[in-house]
């Protein structure tokens, strides 16, 4: 007859260590990059340029944290650039048409919130791969944007509201920034203290079995990419404000850059794990280094050189090496 010992308990370090591996990496990789740039640039760490950093992520960081979102329900959205695009244009466009800005605004978020709705429709209830959907997006609704603007800048006059929202300050903090913080703490909530956050995780792990326990899992998978929609619509408002302007053009390469965060970040893109701190920590990693190789006169276009190899060894990470579990502890086995 077998005789069974109970596994030994490692020690709570080793565990916490373990559970949060991912997220200790990428926050020492964060530490890391700024004490390099530091040393190379003695003007990285002054107070000027790190609230530069903080203004220009904060567009980047609030599509990422919906971005976790649909990562988490095993999908991707490859749309979210060309959506601010077109909504910064259109924006601009309805600004310039004499509609109040605050209406504007509100028009906007459900524009971005149809979109979504629309892109979510296809992969939920459609069964249509969610990579090829948002693929097929980026191309309409750019090509829409350079349709509507024929290629130029629709210029954003007389709404001094309107720009304090991408270049006003709150107690020395940047507008957006804080406003960023605001949506990252949202979703960290939403993650790990309500329901609908852990219906995201289950259909993420596994939508069939989250269906037959009765949890409406098509609806949760649609609404994550109203969620991005949304997201987009807020990250093109601020962005056509701080520049004040509306532009196809904008947000080339943007979701590069949310994708990279997210992955980096720690979420699966096989689905069923998220974590908003790490997302938090992967968008400002992004934001610090293409801050740090400009300031270091080194050629914007590397940027995306050094985005894409991120890419790549987070996704490597993810699934060579975090997956196996590593324990610091020793294990006693049965």
């Amino acid at each position: 007859m077998a005789t069974y010992t109970e596994r030994q308990s490692g020690s709570w370090l080793a565990d916490l260590v373990s559970e949060h591996a991912q997220v200790l990496s990428i926050a020492l990789f964060f530490l890391l990059c700024l004490a390099f740039f530091s040393a190379m640039n003695p003007n990285f760490l002054t107070s000027g340029n790190l609230l530069n950093v903080v203004r220009q992520a904060a567009p980047i960081l609030i599509v990422a944290v919906a971005m976790t979102l649909v990562i988490a329900t095993s999908g991707i959205d490859l749309s979210v650039g060309s959506m601010v695009a077109l909504i910064n244009a259109t924006v601009a466009i309805v600004i310039a048409a004499g509609v109040s800005w605050p209406i504007a605004i509100m028009l906007m978020l459900l524009m971005g919130a149809l979109i979504g709705g629309v892109q979510g429709w296809f992969i939920s209830y459609q069964g249509i791969p969610a990579f090829i959907v948002t693929l097929a997006g980026l191309s309409i609704l750019r090509g829409a944007a350079l349709f509507m603007t024929e290629g130029y800048s629709i210029p954003i006059r007389d709404a001094g509201g309107f720009f304090w929202l991408g270049r006003g300050e709150i107690v020395g903090l940047p507008v957006p920034a804080l406003l960023a913080v605001l949506v990252a703490v949202l979703g960290f909530v939403v993650m790990r203290r309500t329901t609908y956050g852990r219906q995201v995780i289950s259909v993420g792990s596994n939508m069939e079995a989250a269906r037959r326990v009765g949890m409406p899992a098509r609806r949760v998978l649609a609404s994550v990419y109203v969620v991005a929609g949304i997201a987009c619509a807020v990250a093109a408002i601020l962005l056509a404000a701080r520049l004040g302007s509306g532009s196809s053009n904008a947000a080339q390469g943007f979701e590069l850059q949310v994708i990279a965060a997210v992955v980096l970040g720690g979420t699966a893109l096989q689905g069923g794990k998220a974590s908003m701190l790490g997302t938090v920590l992967g968008t400002m990693t992004i934001a610090v280094i293409g801050n740090g190789l400009i300031l270091m006169h080194i050629s914007p276009f590397f940027t995306q050189i050094v985005t894409g190899t991120i890419i790549l060894v987070a996704i490597w990470m993810n699934t060579r090496l975090f997956d196996r579990r590593w324990r610091l502890g020793k294990r006693k086995t049965a």
